[in-house]
């Protein structure tokens, strides 16, 4: 079993397990260890039931789990899950499928602790058999254990497979789905500064495949609806070869493109600046939240070398993040 010295949960140096902090927040204060009994075997019978257990979508298989007796257990059929595992996926047309894992957590991480965007908690765990895997908590249970009221915004925009098609929760733009976000949150002047702020963060850190599914609101105990913590961000660019957005339409009308983006294919400052504004993020905001994305962060880099990517990944994660952020600065002034 390999050594470790950094929390697989929050990166920390200095840690050979979870630290504090993560069993605190991910596991509720339970000290499970990060090395799971099983291993990855489709063929099993109770890893197959687990698969069986949540609906798979994408490339990744996702396990239903839950802790019992200080340990982290597939799901049983009349058990509710808390947590979600995903191995790295067996689709071998993907490039460094096996960094996936540590991909999702390691972007996950940067976007909470360097950009404090709110997050769905995460970790890194390993089967038995030392194959990586990532975990990660579930938001939509209170801690009574009654479930959370939550809509996607494909389910919001009313679009299914029957009624635009198989690529129903990539249609429409950015600036579409910020106009639910508008109608459906009481809140939306808060919500709309933390949708801007992830709709940069997944551009910058090469996120292809924000669809509208992997867009939530959720209910507050007051009956009011926010915006989920976010879930599924990594740099797909790793992977596939996608485009800058997962939306077939992009940010916003094509005809309010700066000639940088127009000339380019890819957005600069000022396209976001004008997609903040569009969407109705205040001035004061916009030109905050753009200035931090336009600085380079050391603490990035940071994260990139503690993380679980291998040597090579992490070069390309590097150069993945420096590319975007050349580009994001760049403006038509």
């Amino acid at each position: 079993m390999r050594k470790i010295s950094v929390c697989p949960g929050t990166l920390a140096t200095g840690y050979d397990k979870y630290s504090p902090s993560c069993i605190r927040n991910m596991y509720n204060g339970v000290n499970v260890s990060h090395i799971l009994d099983f291993s990855y075997d489709a063929e099993h019978t109770d890893f197959a039931d687990a698969v069986n257990h949540i609906s798979i979508s994408g490339a990744q298989e996702k396990l239903s789990a839950v802790i019992k007796n200080k340990k982290i257990c597939l799901t049983q059929a009349d058990e509710h899950g808390r947590y979600i595992i995903k191995p790295a996926p067996g689709d071998e047309r993907l490039r460094f499928r096996r960094q996936m894992p540590a991909n999702e957590h390691l972007t996950m991480q940067i976007a909470k602790q360097v950009y404090k965007i709110k997050t769905a908690e995460s970790a890194i765990a390993f089967f038995v058999d030392d194959k990586i895997t990532y975990i990660t908590k579930r938001f939509d249970y209170n801690t009574d254990g009654t479930k959370i009221a939550q809509e996607d915004f494909a389910s919001l925009a009313g679009k299914t497979e029957n009624s635009h098609g198989k690529d129903f929760k990539y249609t429409g733009s950015y600036e579409d789905a910020a106009a639910l976000l508008r109608r459906y949150v009481a809140a939306w002047k808060v919500e709309i500064v933390n949708y801007f702020t992830l709709i940069i963060f997944n551009y910058l850190f090469g996120n292809g495949d924000m669809h509208l599914k992997n867009l939530s609101l959720q209910q507050t105990r007051s009956g009011d609806y926010i915006m989920t913590p976010a879930y599924d961000l990594l740099n797909t660019s790793l992977h596939i070869n996608d485009g800058d957005f997962a939306l077939h339409d992009g940010l916003m009308p094509k005809d309010v493109h700066s000639d940088i983006y127009t000339q380019t294919g890819h957005p600069c400052r000022d396209d976001f600046a004008e997609f903040g504004r569009r969407i109705g993020v205040l001035p004061k905001k916009i030109d905050a939240i753009i200035e931090m994305f336009a600085m380079e962060q050391p603490m990035v880099y940071e994260l990139i070398e503690r993380s679980f990517l291998d040597d090579r990944t992490k070069r390309m994660y590097k150069r993945s993040y420096e590319e975007r952020l050349r580009r994001f600065q760049r403006t038509s002034e």
